[in-house]
């Protein structure tokens, strides 16, 4: 199954100098029958997409939650065993929250990433106003969410995994 962890940048160099992702369980997202619910498609790779942008969504708030992480959102798609994902691990359902949303249990190595996807540089001011303007979007602020969609405008680039050295600098 392919699932996608949201990371930060901090995240993602500790990622590559462990050698895996974890410890776990590590949340994630992936095409999940709620997320088919949700968006209403049976094109899987429509529905890859909808996961990814769950995990970049996911990835934001990370980035709100660490003051010193660069402004960039950052997702590794992994392939690992159907047997250690769950699905809705904490039963909320179509909770907005929590769709597409599932566990990995444990670590994974980071020899199953297939991709990591990460913002343009052009990205950057963007993401920084919407990790500020997180909190009171959640708050209901419509101006807020108006700036958080913002980032949701940019397109996560495809990196291979052999690339994550210059990503992370």
């Amino acid at each position: 199954m392919r699932v996608y962890l949201p990371l930060t940048l901090p995240g993602l160099a500790a990622t590559y100098k462990a050698g895996e992702l974890g410890p776990g369980p590590l949340v994630a997202y992936a095409v999940t029958p709620g997320l088919r619910e949700w968006y209403v498609s049976d094109d899987i790779e429509e529905l890859e997409y909808a996961a990814l942008g769950r995990a970049a969504a996911a990835s934001l708030r990370l980035v709100a939650g660490d003051p010193d992480a660069e402004r960039r959102r950052i997702v590794v798609a992994v392939d690992v065993a159907d047997d250690v994902v769950t699905a809705d691990p904490d039963g909320r359902g179509m909770d907005a929250g929590a769709i597409g949303e599932v566990r990995v249990e444990g670590s994974v190595s980071l020899k199953k990433a297939a991709a990591v996807h990460a913002d343009a540089d052009d990205a950057r001011e963007d993401v920084t106003a919407a990790a500020a303007a997180l909190g009171a979007a959640d708050l209901g602020d419509d101006d807020a969410q108006f700036v958080v969609d913002g980032a949701e405008d940019h397109e996560l680039l495809w990196f291979g995994v052999q690339e994550i050295p210059s990503l992370i600098g």
